[in-house]
């Protein structure tokens, strides 16, 4: 299991690369658009 720090660390870079605008193709944005909320769910219900 990883620990908070690694996944936050994950969470952000996949946040910097959403961003760069090598990454503009909308299915591609929808995808990390997921798994970024998902993620965030996760790390929220273990803070609850």
């Amino acid at each position: 299991m990883r620990d908070e720090e690694e996944i936050r660390e994950q969470y952000e870079f996949l946040k910097e690369q959403l961003d760069s605008d090598e990454m503009n193709h909308e299915g591609v944005r929808e995808m990390f658009t997921y798994y970024k909320r998902a993620l965030g769910w996760t790390l929220e219900e273990e803070h609850i």
